[in-house]
């Protein structure tokens, strides 16, 4: 049995060999004049040794990321390293860890961390830092973090590059270059970078007052879907490292927010249709144009001719009302080809959601998870798909607790995610969890989780 805890908030956490990383990242605080560096190990409190707080040269923050590290094999203490950076994406490959600072601010010199007043040193350098502060840059500093099973993480390199990314999947690395999905202020780009982040080559950028909306890397091919009004698919060719080039491009309404493989030439994209609505004068000339939110929808893209890619299947999911987990955590979805099974959690609300599309990528989720009205109605959507017959909906999984308020039934089911063993679908929720065939989703078994004897009709 092993425990600890860190003070600052967690970000996120990776498994890798046998070994876990868990990241956590939150302002530095001090503590009788000093930098506070407890933290609680199998329930004692320690502190984190000053050689362990690592300060990266011509690089200021008042934030510090912790890196802690785990061997599952055989549980010893953990391997605690403090970076004074801040971060606002990670990905990590089987051999690096990559850290991304974005809206990275001009960097001035400080002086050293540990001057003779101690660690207080750096908190009289950050105040003058930030007296000097002007403003943000659209750029982002990547931190790369080399793994080690042996003597663990260790940074090796840094590098600043001009845009933003929007999630973990706009990176990824292949034969040791990092290959990055970038929104910038002309438009949406690829960047690649050699193993020592120096640029190899990157592609023009395309769709220039567009946000990119979703970005996924599969072999030497690259997907970016950015939107205005339609959402356009751009299909890159990668396999030239020093001459990436975008090949196709589809537009269709709507847009996808998470792109998933289906095999090594399709692709499913998830997120929400639209239509657009257009403005005309009295002659019929068009003074403006928006896109009006009319639904959920996931698509199928064959991209095996990567200059023609084409939609070759397509299914709407309720109305403007509906939303779903899988619009902001690709961990909603249940995919297998095999079994041809795809399943997501659904909700509808009581009143639209006013999404317009001007609204920006971050603040649409945002919307999304914070949206506080009452929603009518949960449900996890099992799907067979194949490449014939496309989306075929087999049934909904529901977790009911039914609570009168208004006249409206509605139920208290969040959190609904699955996973199959064997012929079985096996559904969780803050409720139950239940148990259905795969074959026709017929129920088998259900478990009330949440309240000890609150439903005593379990079967």
């Amino acid at each position: 049995m092993k425990s600890f805890e860190l003070y600052e908030p967690y970000y996120t956490t990776r498994c890798i060999d046998g070994k876990l990383y868990v990241f956590s990242q939150g302002y530095l605080r001090e503590n009788k004049e000093k930098v506070d560096r407890r933290y609680k190990e199998d329930n004692h409190t320690k502190e984190l040794n000053l050689k362990d707080i690592k300060y990266i040269k011509n690089n200021i923050s008042d934030s510090q990321t912790l890196i802690a590290e785990v061997d599952l094999n055989q549980i010893s203490n953990i391997k605690l390293t403090s970076y004074l950076i801040d971060i606002s994406n990670a990905y990590v490959s089987k051999n690096n860890i990559y850290l991304l600072n974005e809206a990275y601010r001009n960097q001035l010199k400080i002086t050293s961390l540990f001057t003779w007043k101690g660690v207080i040193g750096f908190f009289e350098s950050l105040v003058n830092y930030i007296e000097d502060y002007d403003e943000y840059e659209e750029k982002t500093q990547i931190y790369k973090f080399k793994i080690d099973q042996k003597k663990g993480v260790s940074l090796t390199n840094t590098t600043i590059i001009e845009g933003t990314t929007i999630n973990q999947y706009s990176l990824d690395e292949k034969d040791g270059n990092l290959r990055i999905a970038l929104e910038t202020d002309d438009g949406t780009k690829i960047a690649i970078l050699d193993k020592n982040l120096k640029l190899l080559g990157e592609t023009d950028e395309v769709a220039e007052g567009e946000n990119m909306y979703a970005s996924r890397f599969i072999g030497d091919k690259a997907y970016l879907v950015t939107y205005l009004n339609t959402d356009p698919l751009f299909v890159v060719d990668l396999s030239d490292v020093k001459n990436p080039k975008v090949l196709g491009e589809l537009k269709i309404p709507g847009y996808s927010t998470y792109l998933h493989p289906y095999d090594d030439n399709h692709i499913i994209g998830i997120g929400m249709d639209s239509e657009e609505e257009i403005n005309r004068d009295s002659n019929g000339n068009v003074i403006s144009s928006w896109a009006r939110i009319t639904g959920m929808k996931m698509c199928l893209f064959d991209v095996s001719d990567i200059t023609n890619p084409k939609e070759i299947a397509k299914t709407k999911i309720g109305d403007s009302r509906t939303a779903s987990a899988i619009l902001t955590n690709p961990k909603a979805l249940l995919f297998s080809k095999e079994k041809e099974l795809l399943a997501i959690p659904v909700n509808n609300y009581e009143e639209d959601i006013d999404i317009q599309s001007s609204t920006s990528n971050e603040d649409e989720i945002d919307d999304y998870v914070s949206y506080n009205k009452n929603y009518i109605s949960e449900g996890y959507f099992v799907y067979n798909i194949n490449l014939k017959d496309g989306f075929t909906l087999k049934g909904t999984i529901t977790h009911e607790k039914n609570n009168t308020k208004d006249n409206y039934y509605y139920y208290r089911t969040k959190l609904l995610r699955g996973l199959y063993i064997e012929n079985n679908l096996y559904t969780i929720s803050e409720e139950y969890i239940k148990v259905n065939e795969l074959k026709d989703l017929k129920e088998v078994s259900s478990l009330n989780i949440h309240k000890k004897g609150e439903d005593k009709n379990e079967k």
